[in-house]
């Protein structure tokens, strides 16, 4: 940026007198032609605004929202319309916008109507969600200045002043237009009285903001009932058509801040300055700035003598304003040459009056925005530029913005630079240190969905963003929230785009600037104070933020009354966003807030009423009081005022039965959360017989519990509660209403003890009446309100002396003469005697150490032994409750309770008493607690140890055996308690495993397992072979010998030795005998289960055992040992042998007898044969092939032979298809044609017999038949496979590359970059293009065998999951255009490998060269034979584990004889 440019020549402009009479006439025909006296209008103000409304009839369309059209569109135009209203609202970064409340989809689509922009699209429906509306209401208000809107139409079309082009607005507005004239309309005291004004005052966290104010100063209205403008004079015309001829279009406007003097730019260059107040010229100025270049933009400055001029070439200039000898000058200087980058958009920061003192105003800040940076210089007192920030990426056809406004942060006030180009807006926070310094802060960005044409501060906090689809978004700075969106198409806005293309001189602009310009509307969109103008090609329109009354009111005419309710309570607690209106401090502002939600709520009450419905079913006039009521009371708690809830409202809805009853349960929830304590004396009444009618007793108990007593008939409550069993309420009632603590468990008492005494068993409602009667005393003695709260203090110890003076009464108030004594506690622990001593201690835990605490202790324990020892009707576990919780007491170290030694020695005579059977389990339970409590101190040991073994009470002989560790004789009580007994092997295992224990502790009970040993085996078998495996093991050979019982040895050998039970067999170390001895057993007890034994089983001999299976005839069990022995024709005639047997059977049948499951024997025994046969086989020759699969055939023809056996009849079905099983596998093994020469030489088929196996030998040949064609038809698709895939393949390596780009993607430059010999071109089949150089700096190159092999660089380093990345690179010499295929191996390359994939994934499915590889891999370690899956991890990669795999091949027809 030039820092300096020479000062250029200036020359006074004098008045020209011609020029100022054509001004003025122009002015005279223009008020003529309006109705209007020049500058004098003589009508009243009511007159003047019917007489403007009448003049602006041609506009009144305007009100009905129908958008005038210039050219109506073609047939063609509309059905060649783009709908791109989704690519409007893709969110790029929702992180920093709070998207919950955008409504993005406020309008379909939106239309630009102007006629600058040429970008008309057609108009829709407007649309609203009710999200952001309904949260924040109608932020802003848009509206039409009729008056002059008029006017600017009636000068266009009377005296030819041709289209608004630019608008200026203070205290006047200024409109100029296409012919060269500004008008000037001047406003009524109205606009001043109604001006919002920007106050500063303190929030609730303490920080200093600022807001705006309506002032309503006008005879005591309010803002709603007048217009903003209530008249729109036309002051001033200057200027004349003349003038406009020769410089052209007004292109910019500004009014200074006094409002005196006015400045016009205009489309060819000139500068004109004009005073308000007489309507004189004072300046004409045409050197200011290159000549040729358009006025984009002029400003004044702070400075009255000071302004800022922008050209459309780009160049920024100083304009300063000097009266030397009565002679007015200007003169210029250059801030910024188009040259070095062009300038579109300036704005000088502008002070307030308030802040006029402010010590950075001294500076004259400007602020530059080119179409690469944003530049923010000081005029003052020399030219400083204090910062520079460039764009970044951005769209070249943005418009960049600028926006200066004080904020107020961190308790002071400093101007804030808001800027955007696009889709995001930055702030800079500008602040002066003490140094005089200027410092600038980034503050958070504001990420949007939309490209901006326009931004404008309102306030401090509030910013009003037009996007380029002409739609209005008014968002919350601090937040990010949008609070509103409208459409302003109708508005019809003005684009600058003429002037930036600077059409009137002849379009000298670069096209940069050009592109920009299409959607440039600076000088279309003016603000002053809290408005916005915008200009129309026929309107002006106004927007300002509607006060917090008017937003409000604006929902209530809408009938949206729970959203204006919503909406004020925002106002109340200061939540809400762009409030206007409410001055004063936080106390005043909440009054003033308050008194019109009262108005609200009774408007909402008389609201519900009115819209109910007045027929049809209850349940609908419910659910209509239910939607309704409830907001009512919510608002009227949340204010405070239930005064109002209770009067007014609470008469309202008492006039319908319906509402009434909805009221009344609307409350029940508040009183529950304590937001709602007290009430009158009349509603409490009213909501307690309505929940009394209702049946709500439960609804009505929690009520009353949670309520201010007060308000309550106490008699009649109490009454109440007794007869509905609402004893929560009861005892509330007389401990908060009557400070009452006993008179609650009186009435109680007095229902559960006649059961109780009289031995009869409690009802539902006893027991709940006695649980309660627990609770309240332990609350009472722990100083606890029932059933909530706390007892006041200075209540409490009156209170728990009470209810401790009343527990331990000697006879009741009102008793009979058999009544026994203490009856209170007598009761209590009959009804719940373990719960009661723990209230007592409870009670105890909260005694403090004096006198009289001691001696409530030791009375209340006196009398509980009393009450329990000398008496019989108690249980053992209730006597046992008392002495544990007297064993617990006693046990206390600070302990002052005094007990006889002599009631535990009764008490352990009671419990260990032998002769009583009864409650065995809960007598030794009941000790047991006694003695872990700390009673064991009251009784001498021994004589307990020998009561308990005698009364069988194991675990207290576990208990006592363990404190004098003597572990050993715990393994007898475990043997000996029926209940325990298994867990004696846990025990044990515990005992030699967990450290802990000594040497001779651990021994004793190893010792002592060792002698149960089989005692334990009889307990469980399992569980004692796990403990002989691990403690054991060196003594298992001689507890084996040990056991006499066989079938005991038989379960324990089992559960060792075998694998499936679960004990680890390498913990084992048995002899070979020990494992025949095993199986020795199981062939005895378990024959069916020796030969699955035998295949899991390993220390075994296979000699002696095949004897013992032999011995039992076990024919398979042998079978499987000959061949795992390797005699296979041992084991074959074995199962020859069974199977011919079984054969013979069958045939030996008789006619009449059925058809037994021999057949299902047979079938299944031939299949372990062939079987057998099929393992064996592939490891055989033909001779020893041929012994086994013959004599097999022959054993199962030789019944079919047999024609006169009625049993071979009968089955000789089966016995053919049994034949052709052992046909059809023998032929994977045997030649056909010596399967059919053996039964050719058969003597009996020899001699003609072929019918019976003529089925035979047709099954197979066609079974050969079938596999012939089988092997042709894999054949052929494999050739045919085979010689496709490899000219794709060759196809693909040969094809030509097609590089993406001609520069190389390393160094980014042109692949001619240089002529290297050694430097060579590499284009991979991706695209990638490199010099050679680059990709060996990269690593990307390896030589092999001579021959450089390559990889894309890109694509190796963008593939980071190990996939295949290198490509087969093509040489390009020099510049030559042929491309050297390098030299082919005989193995496919990385690059072949990967297109050999994707031409396999054309397939659709498995290629058939996979299946036939993985056949050859699964047939690689055998002979020809059956398909046998591989195991392992070849099986989970086979093609054929593939859920999708499917094999296309069908079986040749079957043909019927």
């Amino acid at each position: 940026m030039e820092k300096m440019a020479d000062e250029l020549k200036t020359e006074t402009e004098n008045l020209n007198p011609e020029q100022s009479m054509s001004s003025t006439g122009l002015e005279d025909d223009l008020g003529k032609l309006l109705g209007q006296e020049t500058l004098l209008p003589k009508l009243g103000s009511i007159d003047l605004e019917r007489e403007l409304d009448a003049k602006s009839e041609l506009i009144d369309d305007k009100e009905f929202n129908i958008p005038q059209v210039d050219t109506p569109p073609t047939l063609e135009s509309i059905l060649n319309e783009t709908d791109d209203e989704e690519e409007t609202f893709v969110l790029e970064d929702p992180s920093l916008l709070n998207i919950d409340n955008i409504d993005t989809h406020s309008y379909d689509t939106s239309s630009v109507a102007s006629s600058d922009s040429g970008d008309r699209a057609h108009m829709k429906r407007k649309k609203r969600l009710p999200d952001s509306f309904s949260l924040h209401g109608s932020v802003i208000r848009l509206s039409l200045l009729k008056g002059i809107s008029a006017q600017i139409v009636s000068a266009a079309d009377k005296v030819d002043a041709g289209l608004p082009t630019a608008i200026a607005a203070s205290n006047l507005i200024a409109v100029g237009t296409s012919h060269g004239l500004a008008l000037i309309f001047g406003l009524t005291k109205m606009r001043q009285d109604l001006m919002f004004q920007t106050r500063s005052f303190k929030n609730q966290s303490g920080e200093t903001e600022m807001c705006s104010v309506d002032i309503c100063v006008v005879f005591g209205t309010k803002l709603d009932d007048f217009p903003i403008y209530q008249n729109q004079a036309l002051r001033l015309c200057l200027g004349s058509t003349a003038v406009g001829a020769q410089y052209g279009a007004i292109s910019a406007l500004s009014i200074n801040n006094d409002c005196s003097r006015l400045l016009c730019g205009f489309a060819k260059g000139q500068i004109t300055m004009w005073d308000l107040a007489s309507g004189k010229l004072l300046r004409s100025i045409t050197d200011a700035h290159p000549p040729g270049t358009a006025i984009l933009h002029i400003k004044f400055t702070d400075d009255p003598t000071l302004a800022i001029c922008n050209d459309s070439g780009g160049s920024v200039f100083e304009l300063s304003f000097k009266r030397v000898m009565g002679v007015r000058t200007c003169e210029s200087r250059c801030l910024f040459s188009g040259s070095k980058g062009e300038v579109c958009c300036i704005e000088p920061l502008h002070a307030k009056t308030e802040l006029r003192d402010h010590p950075i105003t001294q500076y004259s800040l400007l602020a530059m925005a080119s179409l690469t940076k944003i530049l923010v210089i000081g005029l003052k007192p020399s030219l400083k530029v204090w910062m520079t920030f460039p764009y970044g990426r951005m769209d070249p056809s943005s418009v960049p913005l600028l926006a200066w406004h004080f904020v107020a942060v961190q308790n002071s006030v400093n101007p804030m630079l808001a800027f955007c180009r696009g889709d995001v807006v930055h702030f800079l926070l500008v602040k002066r240190d003490d140094s005089g310094a200027i410092h600038v802060t980034k503050q958070k960005q504001l990420h949007l969905h939309y490209d901006l044409i326009n931004f404008t501060w309102m306030n401090s906090r509030t910013v009003v963003l037009l996007d380029s689809v002409e739609k209005l978004h008014v968002i919350d700075r601090q937040t990010q929230e949008e609070l509103e969106t409208i459409e302003i198409s109708e508005v019809q806005l003005v684009y600058n785009s003429s002037h930036f293309k600077s059409l009137a001189t002849g379009g000298n602009v670069s096209q940069a600037l050009a592109l920009v310009g299409e959607k440039a509307c600076y000088q279309s969109i003016s603000s002053c104070g809290s408005q916005i103008f915008y200009l129309g090609t026929k309107s002006v329109h106004v927007m300002t933020l509607r006060s917090w009354r008017e937003r409000v009111d604006h929902l209530l005419k809408q009938e949206c009354l729970t959203e204006a309710l919503a909406l004020a309570w925002s106002f109340y607690e200061g939540k809400a966003k762009a409030v206007v209106g409410l001055s004063g401090d936080v106390g005043k502002r909440k009054a003033v807030i308050a008194d019109r939600m009262v108005e609200i709520l009774l408007h909402y009450t008389d609201r519900t009423l009115k819209k109910c419905p007045d027929q049809g079913k209850i349940q609908v006039m419910e659910q209509h009081f239910q939607d309704m009521v409830p907001v009512i009371v919510e608002y009227c708690l949340l204010l405070q005022r239930t005064d109002l809830l209770f009067s007014q409202v609470y008469d309202k809805m008492s006039e319908n039965s319906v509402a009434k009853g909805v009221f009344l349960e609307c409350l029940e929830p508040y009183i529950l959360s304590g937001k709602l304590i007290g009430m009158t004396a009349q509603v409490m009444k009213d909501l307690l017989l309505h929940f009394q009618d209702r049946n709500l007793l439960e609804n009505m108990e929690a009520c009353i519990v949670h309520m201010d007593i007060t308000s309550l008939d106490i008699q009649q409550v109490v009454l109440l509660c007794w007869e509905n069993h609402l004893y929560d309420a009861m005892i509330y009632v007389y401990n908060s209403g009557m400070n009452d603590f006993l008179s609650p468990m009186e009435r109680l008492f007095k229902v559960i003890a006649p059961p109780l005494s009289a031995g009869k068993s409690l009802t539902d409602e006893q027991v709940v009446m006695g649980n309660k009667l627990l609770v309240y005393i332990s609350c009472c003695l722990a100083g606890r309100a029932y059933p909530l709260g706390d007892i006041p203090e200075d209540l409490v110890p009156l209170v728990k002396n009470q209810v401790f003076e009343f527990l331990i009464r000697l006879h009741s108030a009102e008793a009979s003469t058999d009544e026994e004594v203490y009856p209170y506690v007598r009761t209590l622990l009959h009804f719940d005697t373990r719960e009661f001593l723990n209230v007592l201690a409870l009670t105890f835990e909260d005694f403090k150490n004096d006198k009289q605490a001691v001696e409530y202790q030791q009375r209340i324990v006196d009398i509980l032994l009393k009450v329990m020892v000398e008496n019989s009707d108690f249980t053992p576990s209730q006597v046992g409750c008392l002495f544990t919780f007297l064993a617990r007491q006693l046990a206390k170290p600070n302990n002052t309770l005094f007990v006889n030694r002599t009631l535990f020695d009764q008490v352990l005579e009671f419990l260990c008493s032998p002769d009583d059977d009864s409650r065995h389990s809960e007598r030794q339970q009941v000790l047991l607690e006694l003695l872990q409590a700390g009673g064991i101190v009251q009784f001498e040991e021994n004589r307990l140890i020998q009561m308990a073994e005698k009364a069988e009470f194991y675990q207290i002989c576990e208990f006592m055996y363990e404190r004098e560790h003597h572990y050993d004789r715990i393994i007898d009580c475990y043997l000996r308690d029926p209940v325990r007994k298994e867990d004696v092997f846990n025990y044990i295992h515990n005992i030699l495993s967990i450290p802990g224990y000594s040497a001779e502790e651990k021994h004793s009970v190893w010792q002592k397992a060792l002698e149960h040993m089989e005692e334990l085996l009889l307990l469980s078998p399992s569980k004692a072979a796990d403990l002989i495996t691990t403690h054991f093991n060196d003594q298992l050979e001689g507890i084996i010998n040990n056991l006499q019982d066989q079938f005991l040895l038989f379960q324990f050998l089992r559960s060792l030795l075998d694998p499936r039970e679960g004990i680890n067999q390498d913990l084992i170390h048995v002899s070979p005998c020990i494992t025949e001895q095993f199986i020795e057993l199981l062939c005895h007890y378990s024959p069916d289960q020796v030969l699955e034994m035998l295949q899991v089983l390993e220390f075994y001999r296979l000699e002696e055992t095949i004897q013992t299976t032999q011995k039992h005839q076990l024919h398979e069990a042998s079978s499987y040992l000959l061949e795992k022995k390797g005699d296979v024709h041992g084991a074959f005639l074995v199962m020859l042998e069974q199977l011919q047997s079984k054969l013979l059977v069958l045939t030996q049948e008789d006619e009449n007898s059925t058809q037994s499951d021999s057949v299902k024997d047979i079938e299944a025994t031939l299949l372990k044969t062939i079987a057998l046969c099929q393992r064996n086989s592939h490891n055989l020759n033909q001779q020893q092939r041929e012994a086994l699969w013959f004599p097999l055939l022959e054993a199962m023809m030789s019944p079919q032979k047999l024609s006169g056996s009625s049993a071979s009849c009968r089955y000789s079905e089966h016995l053919k298809n049994l034949t052709m099983q052992v046909l059809n596998n023998m032929a994977a093994f045997i030649a056909l044609p010596s399967i059919l020469q053996r039964i050719l030489q058969d003597p009996v088929y020899g001699k003609g017999k072929l019918g019976e196996i003529q089925g035979l030998v047709l099954g197979m040949l066609d079974t050969f038949n079938y596999e012939q064609t089988l092997l042709e038809t894999t054949t052929n698709l494999l050739n045919h496979d085979l010689h496709w895939s490899l000219c794709n393949l060759r196809a693909s390596v040969t094809r030509g590359l097609t590089p993406k780009q001609d520069y190389c993607c390393i160094c980014l430059q042109q692949y001619k970059r240089r002529q290297e010999t050694s430097d060579e071109i590499i284009v991979f089949s991706c695209g990638h293009l490199y010099h050679s150089l680059c990709l060996l700096s990269k690593e990307c190159g390896l030589e092999t065998q001579g021959l450089m092999r390559w990889t894309c660089y890109k694509c190796n380093s963008s593939n980071k999951a190990g996939k295949l990345c290198e490509s087969f690179s093509e040489l390009k010499k020099g510049s030559s255009t042929s491309l050297a295929q390098a030299s082919s191996e005989s193995a496919l390359d990385p690059q072949q490998i990967q297109a050999f994939d994707q031409l396999c994934r054309l397939y659709r499915g498995t290629s058939r060269l996979a299946l036939l590889t993985e056949l050859s891999r699964s047939r690689g370690g055998e002979r020809p034979g059956p398909l046998s899956v591989s195991q392992g991890d070849s099986a989970l990669s086979s093609v054929f584990q593939n859920e999708n795999f499917q094999l296309h091949l069908a079986p040749p027809p079957f043909t019927e004889e």
